[in-house]
Order: structure tokens, then C-alpha cells, then sequence
């Protein structure tokens, strides 16, 4: 029997998760992953050494891991303290080392997957040196990733400059090759949308048979998606031109009273989402530790009722 690929987009503390849900269902699996950030360390070393940011990609990389490798555990080690090191991960910097050592990001990107035994691929969207800039929705422009996630008010629309930014070929072939396609989880401006502003991407989407899911955020952050329920995470994509390319929506439904979805999908909410052409999937997916994420055994479980 063929192995199926799968496709995860996206970024932030997320995408991996989504990861390990296909590799435990068996998927030939690649991350794409958005080369917007420019915040912390990897901010850091964007400014420093004129690369591109490696803290997704680290996350993605640790994620698909062998799970014997005994070198995923150091690359997610973070300084506390030191003149020029506190705040960063050693992956990062061992990134940015294999990056001069083997010519390019993307190679250097390669390199650490095989020093980490990685079951899958991790590539950028694009391998341009890209500023994220978003408008809120009081008009106020605010210029680059960090800033974007931290505004006060809710976004209302991104951009990536200097445009066109090209997609990354490898990237671009793996979406249109795909069987199954996972948007999200993530922040929605700043780790999931730059991808599809990338030149190519939703070009790929629209010649891929793949099913494409959105998997809807559990929580909402502060000031980027504040107060934004499913349906206005949906109607985000398709005004950054994911219009008729979803094919289902992940959503979460609270199994009880006791505990209330902080990113509404109510009945109002599901009918808006279904008026696109868009099927609904509802489950409990909150981890009842860390309530502001997925559970891992409860997305794997509803993911795996939908492929």
C-alpha cells in the first residue's frame, strides 16, 4: 500500500504538535513552515547575522525527531543568563552554524534533520528575508511580526515585504503533492497566513487534490485575534485568499457545561463557516492541563476520523 502524505502549514507551538498526530498515523510527512518571525532569538539572529529566523523550524525539527536521538532534548535547551547568550536556544545557534558551514538556510535547515534523525521534512515557505507588516482594525499600521502579535487591538489584515516573495520550490511541490493538508493550529497573522502571501502557495493549494483542513485555534492571544470567534478565523483565511480551498473546519465544542470555548463556535458561528461551502468537524480538543492548546490524543482522535 502507497504511504500517504501530509502536508502540515504553519508555525509557532502548533505545527508540532500536528506533526507528531501524522507521524503516529503513519503519515510521509513535511512541515511548511513561515520564515516571518523576528522576534527573540530568532529576531536576534536575523538582526546579528542576516539569517532567516530558525526558532519554527528548531520546534519542527524536534518535533519529527527520532525519538531515541539524544540531541532533540539539547537544541530545545534555552540560556537563562550570559552576556550575548541569555534568551537563546541551542538549536537556534547550532542552525545558524550549520547555516555558514553549509552555504544556505535551507541546507543548513537539511543538515540539522539529519543530525536529528528526523521521520519527515522541514522546509521554509519561502527562504526571502521577509518583514510581516499588518493593519488592526482601527486602521493603525504596525510593522513586523512581533509587533503584530503584540498590537492591542485584533488584526485585521497582513502583508509580506518586499513583494513578490517567491515560494521556496520544494515547499511549493510538496503542497501540490500531498493527500492530506493541516492549516494551523497557530497564530492565525503572524505563524499561519504569511504563509499563503508567499508567492506560489495558494497556487500549489489550488492544484493539489488534497484534503485541506483547518484545525481552528482553542484560545485566542491578546491583542492579534482578541475576541475573534471561529467563523472570524475562517473568513481571515479566505480574505488572505484561501476562499474555496478549505475543505473542513476543526472546531471546539466543550463536551460539557463545565467548561466554555473560549473561540465560539456556536450555532451562528457554524452556519457562517457551512456558508462557504466548508464542512464543520466539532470535538473536545482542549488539553485540560495547558487549556490554551490542543490535547495531542484528542486532535489525533478527531484528525483521524476525517482523512
Amino acid at each position: 500500500m502507497t504511504e500517504r502524505s501530509a502536508v502540515a502549514i504553519g508555525g509557532g507551538t502548533g505545527l508540532p504538535l500536528v506533526l507528531r498526530c501524522l507521524l503516529d498515523e503513519g503519515f510521509s510527512t513535511t512541515a511548511v513552515v513561515t520564515v516571518a518571525d523576528d522576534g527573540g532569538s530568532s529576531g536576534h539572529l536575523r538582526r546579528e547575522l542576516g539569517m532567516l529566523p530558525p526558532g519554527d523550524i528548531r520546534n519542527c525539527l524536534v518535533a519529527l525527531a527520532d525519538p531515541a536521538s539524544e540531541l532533540a532534548p539539547v537544541f530545545q535547551y534555552r540560556f537563562a543568563a550570559g552576556e550575548g547568550l541569555a534568551g537563546h536556544a541551542i538549536g537556534n545557534l547550532i542552525i545558524a552554524a550549520l547555516a555558514d558551514i553549509e552555504g544556505g538556510f535551507a541546507e543548513a535547515v537539511e543538515a540539522a534533520g539529519r543530525l536529528l534523525g528526523i521521520r519527515g521534512r522541514v522546509l521554509p515557505s519561502t527562504l526571502a528575508n521577509v518583514v510581516l507588516s499588518g493593519r488592526d482594525r482601527a486602521g493603525n499600521l504596525v510593522i513586523g511580526q512581533a509587533s503584530v502579535a503584540d498590537t492591542d487591538g485584533p488584526i485585521a489584515e497582513v502583508c509580506l515585504e518586499p513583494a513578490p516573495v517567491p515560494g521556496y520550490p520544494p515547499a511549493l511541490d510538496a503542497v501540490r503533492a500531498a493527500d492530506v493538508i493541516i492549516i494551523g493550529p497557530g497564530s492565525l497573522f503572524t505563524s499561519i497566513i504569511p504563509n499563503f502571501l508567499v508567492g506560489g502557495v495558494l497556487d500549489a493549494l489550488r492544484d493539489s487534490s488534497a484534503t485541506v483542513i483547518y484545525v481552528c485555534n482553542v484560545a485566542n492571544l491578546r491583542g492579534e485575534t482578541a475576541g475573534m470567534n471561529a467563523a472570524d478565523h475562517v473568513d481571515a483565511l479566505i480574505a488572505h485568499g484561501l476562499g474555496g480551498l478549505i475543505d473542513i473546519v476543526m472546531v471546539d465544542v466543550p463536551a460539557s457545561a463545565d467548561r466554555a470555548a473560549e473561540v465560539i463556535a456556536g450555532p451562528a458561528e457554524r452556519e457562517r463557516i457551512v456558508a462557504h461551502g466548508i464542512r464543520i468537524v466539532t470535538a473536545d480538543l482542549v488539553d485540560p492541563d495547558v487549556p490554551a492548546r490542543h490535547d495531542p490524543i484528542r486532535l489525533t482522535t478527531a484528525l483521524s476520523g476525517v482523512w
